[in-house]
């Protein structure tokens, strides 16, 4: 009989207040050195298999054996001695230190056994980063890394400690085509040497890629374990979604085979105002020679949408720090029609009429001790008290029927008086995307706005980007998903060591344009929009 690596056996899970089990009796197995695909789709309990599998909540029923013993997995820590590590989803960095310092972080190297040792830390972290081909520096600190950036750092504290079970949440979420063609080959060297992994993901494309098998979740349940190389995409997303569904409607298109119906033939009128304008805006960091933006230019009109291209470090961070209100401009002016906002704070940006899906969905876009009520109506309290906000009486009925009525409408898996913490990372980004849109005025700003969502909810989300657009609103959409920019936008800034490499206009139907915006995102080309290209 073989010997599994981990054998879940009836695990089941329930949070207080929650009507429904998280996980239901479900029982699983992992090999030695082999990928296996946790798939289903946002709140299937996919997160919630794999916390209760390291330690981070308990079952309420079941039993975890390791190697054939059974094991009471009830911290971190004992699943760290097991040899189990988990990349989460939502990041576990201390920011204000460097990549390295987190990578080493509860293994830290010592000097006469007593003080902490830097160099040798860096240089730790910096073999790690180099032998799995990374793009980051030990030495840069975590609050300077993009998205995908921290992605990599939490895989290299994994990787650090040497764990020979490892646990994926989503991990290509925020990366390029070529990071997560290089991540693949890490991990098939992982699975070659003995270590077992499981990857969460919805991504049908990915499943086939990297996977020897595919286990399935849905409504907490496990579904099925198939075969990978015995299964189609079909079938998979069949699996996830449930007998009856169309399959080329959910087993879906990528993002730029949507773009025939997302993108609006009307886009670009002369006509339509300037909404926002960037002029020659410039950001800097104190004592670094190089700026984070360098003379950077470009003009959102009301009516479509402006995306931004480029690979994690090249600036698109930034833009999004500045679009925000958490960095200002050094030189340069930001304009929202014809009036300076450049130096703004958030509320005041809030105020002249920025709605705003930031890709940190945890640390910027919600307050995870507070209820899905008070998340979804932060900027509009006002609106719901009895007598004005000063002195007044919160109408909490009031407010539970708003809330109540864009989580019927956005499909958030959660009621308005349970925690937002205890959601899953895809809902928790469509109460995001639930609260920003229903309050759009004037302009918003969508980054990485797919990010930790299912295939349903990715398309749900670009339509409700093209019928802002269509109401007339200037979009401004940052993603590192070369799809998803390609199937959205009307126009395509790419972005390249802090400045505009490349603009391309007019992009429906032209089969050349990924591959040009490709070379453009890595540096191969500059300028401006290719005319061999524009003429097609």
């Amino acid at each position: 009989m073989t010997e599994y690596t981990v054998e879940l056996r009836g695990i089941t899970k329930m949070y207080p207040g929650q009507k429904t089990r998280a996980n239901n009796n479900i029982s699983l197995n992992l090999r030695k050195g082999e990928i296996l695909c946790l798939a289903g789709e946002n709140g299937a309990g996919k997160s919630t298999l794999m916390k209760i599998l390291c330690g981070l909540t308990d079952p309420t029923a079941g039993e975890i054996f390791i190697r054939g013993k059974p094991e009471k997995i009830d911290s971190p820590l004992t699943a760290n001695r097991l040899g189990i590590g988990m990349v989460h989803q939502h990041f576990m960095l201390f920011p204000e230190f460097t990549a390295a310092e987190n990578i080493v972080m509860g293994m830290e190297p010592r000097q006469g056994g007593i003080f902490y040792n830097k160099a040798k830390a860096n240089t730790d972290a910096s073999n790690v980063i180099a032998a799995h081909h990374f793009s980051i520096t030990a030495d840069r600190p975590v609050s300077s890394l993009t998205v995908g950036e921290m992605q990599q750092v939490e895989i290299c504290k994994i990787l650090y400690r040497n764990a020979d079970i490892i646990i994926l949440d989503e991990p290509t979420a925020v990366l390029t085509e070529q990071e997560i063609a290089s991540l693949f080959k890490t991990f098939r060297a992982l699975a070659a040497v003995g270590k077992s992994l499981i990857l969460i993901t919805h991504k049908l494309k990915e499943i086939r890629q990297v996977s020897d098998r595919v286990a399935v979740l849905r409504k907490g349940e496990l579904i099925g374990v198939r075969e990978t190389s015995e299964i189609d995409e079909y079938e998979i997303s069949r699996m996830m979604v449930g007998a009856g569904t169309a399959g080329a409607e959910i087993g879906g298109l990528p993002p730029a085979a949507a773009g025939a119906v997302v993108r609006s033939e009307s886009t670009g009128k002369n006509g339509a105002e300037a909404v926002i304008s960037f002029d020659d805006v410039t950001v800097l960091r104190r004592g670094q020679k190089r700026p984070l933006l360098e003379k950077v230019s470009f003009t959102v009109k009301g009516g479509e949408i402006l995306g931004f291209a480029g690979v994690g470090g090249n600036g698109l961070g930034v833009l999004e720090a500045v679009l925000g209100g958490f960095l200002h401009p050094a030189k340069g002016r930001i304009l929202h029609r014809a009036k300076d906002i450049s130096r703004l704070n958030i509320r005041r940006l809030r105020n002249q009429g920025l709605a705003y899906v930031p890709a940190d969905r945890l640390r910027v876009g919600s307050a995870l001790g507070m209820t899905v009520d008070d998340n979804i109506a932060v900027d509009r309290r006002s609106e719901f008290f009895k007598g004005g906000i000063f002195g007044g009486v919160l109408d909490r009925s009031a407010l539970r029927n708003f809330s109540d009525n864009l989580i019927r409408r956005y499909g958030i898996a959660g009621t308005g008086a349970g925690i937002t913490g205890d959601l899953s990372g895809g809902n928790i980004q469509k109460l995001i995307l639930a609260r920003e849109i229903d309050q759009f005025r004037d302009y918003i700003v969508f980054s990485e706005p797919s990010w930790g969502l299912d295939i349903a909810g990715s398309a749900f989300v670009y339509r409700e980007i093209a019928k802002l657009r269509d109401r007339g609103a200037a979009v401004i959409l940052i993603s590192t998903n070369l799809d998803e920019i390609l199937g959205c936008a009307d126009r395509i800034i790419v972005m390249y060591r802090g400045k505009i490499a490349a603009e391309f206009n007019d992009i429906a139907g032209i089969p050349a344009v990924k591959e040009e915006i490709g070379a453009c995102m890595l540096g191969l080309k500059t300028g401006a929009q290719s005319e061999a290209i524009s003429d097609q």
